[in-house]
């Protein structure tokens, strides 16, 4: 037996964006056919790394794409080509959803044959200044540009990774491009959040012991030599960028471990950033997705959704799942990579959207562990999500809310989100949204 207690008129703090996704769902010719998919489903973010392929499909985003000539003259409009990158904005733009834009390039997964742009740029002030006129293109207008309200500009992505995919320089080289590109962009857009490093992750501080044992669920990522390497970087950075006084307005970080181990870094991370005199920054996880081998099934949409309301409960500050693509599995979570249609996963960002577009979270308190909840409300209206990870179908009892006008959906094994006749057991890996 699981019960849940809601306070609908309990605030607890606004509803977070904990529904937002990393490349958006670029398709063949028809590059936007599903679009329209992020705006039903209320997408708040689209984090632009890895966009339209290996390294950037040669279009989009990275700056090499945009500044093809890194000998050039960073000043002359000519010398840029933001076509196919105006053209992504723009769409994602009129979907409904702000661009969240990696400064950077996208990961060489083939670096040990020959890494192309992974090298530390050989000018870092030059580098700043091609970061500055692509912010300036498309939120000043520059180069016949647009005004687009764009508030994250993200410097580089996963620098501490192995293998020369992401980086391969020194710690330190990262350390000063980040300070040198940071301090500029500040000085030319203090109303704008600069920020990075989008961090592999904190495996090291959240082993697989956390997870309950009797679930006996496979897929998660185990520790490994690479988390010394992890945490050195982590360290040597915040410990660089304060002695040479360079701003941060964000720090992003990444995670492909389950529900168990994530809620142990969230809560890791804050308090670690406080004792560093950090605390207060925005935490980003702009990179995450539990399970991605069992994309598709009702466990990872549990999963998934259990994700969110750990850290609405928790200190991150905005999610992006990886990602939004269509066509490459298993890190496409959220459509079917031949009928381009949405899955399981797609439906538990759209049941957390509900709660989100009614603003502010209220009490609620699960009895059980391994089943999450998460209640909101608008003062009128109200929502609970529910997620069970418990391992077994849960008799449920819930308290606080008018059940006799409530409105019951259900995501399982069938992989939408649909009416459901009544909410007295829970299977499972199923997923409850209770509309009032």
């Amino acid at each position: 037996m699981a019960n849940i207690t809601i306070i609908p008129g309990r605030i607890v703090k606004k509803m977070k964006p904990m529904h937002g996704g990393g490349q958006p769902p670029l398709i063949g010719m028809d590059l936007l056919y599903s679009f329209h998919y992020l705006t039903e489903a209320g997408i708040p973010f689209s984090r632009l790394h890895d966009v339209g392929g290996a390294y950037g499909g040669g279009r989009f985003v990275d700056i090499p794409n945009i500044f093809r000539d890194f000998e050039a003259d960073e000043n002359d409009p000519a010398n840029y080509d933001f076509t196919f990158t105006d053209y992504l904005l723009k769409a994602l733009i009129d979907a409904g959803v702000e661009p969240y834009y990696r400064l950077g390039i996208t990961i060489e997964n083939q670096a040990f044959i020959k890494p192309y742009h992974t090298f530390p740029p050989k000018d870092p002030e030059k580098w700043a200044r091609i970061c500055e006129h692509i912010i300036r293109h498309y939120t000043e207008g520059w180069a016949d540009g647009f005004e687009y309200k764009i508030r994250y500009w993200e410097i580089w992505n996963e620098p501490e990774v192995q293998d020369k995919m992401m980086w391969c320089g020194t710690d330190e080289a990262y350390y000063n491009l980040y300070t040198v590109t940071a301090k500029h962009l500040k000085s030319c857009f203090p109303h704008l959040k600069i920020g990075g490093y989008a961090s592999c992750g904190f495996y090291a501080v959240a082993p697989e012991k956390v997870i309950d044992p009797t679930t006996h669920l496979p897929g998660t990522i185990p520790p490994s030599d690479h988390e010394n390497n992890l945490m050195h970087f982590f360290y040597g950075f915040f410990a660089y960028i304060k002695e040479h006084n360079a701003p941060i307005d964000f720090f992003s970080w990444h995670s492909y471990a389950d529900v168990s181990r994530v809620a142990v870094m969230d809560e890791w991370l804050h308090g670690e950033l406080e004792k560093l005199g950090y605390g207060g920054l925005e935490t980003h996880l702009n990179e995450w997705n539990p399970y991605p081998l069992e994309y598709g099934t009702a466990h990872h949409s549990a999963e998934v959704t259990a994700m969110m309301i750990a850290l609405q409960h928790g200190h991150t500050d905005a999610c992006m799942i990886y990602d939004m693509r269509t066509n490459d599995a298993p890190y496409c979570p959220l459509f079917d990579i031949k009928t381009r249609k949405p899955i399981h996963a797609y439906y538990a960002l759209v049941a957390f959207n509900q709660l989100y577009r009614l603003g502010q979270q209220v009490k609620s308190v699960s009895d059980n562990d391994r089943l999450y909840a998460l209640a909101a409300s608008d003062g009128e209206h109200h929502a609970l999500l529910v997620a069970n990870l418990t391992g077994e179908r849960q008799p449920l009892t819930i308290e606080g809310l008018d059940l006799s006008r409530a409105r019951f959906y259900e995501l399982s094994d069938s992989g939408t989100l649909a009416w459901a006749p009544n909410a007295d057991a829970i299977d499972n890996n199923a997923v409850f949204l209770i509309e009032v």
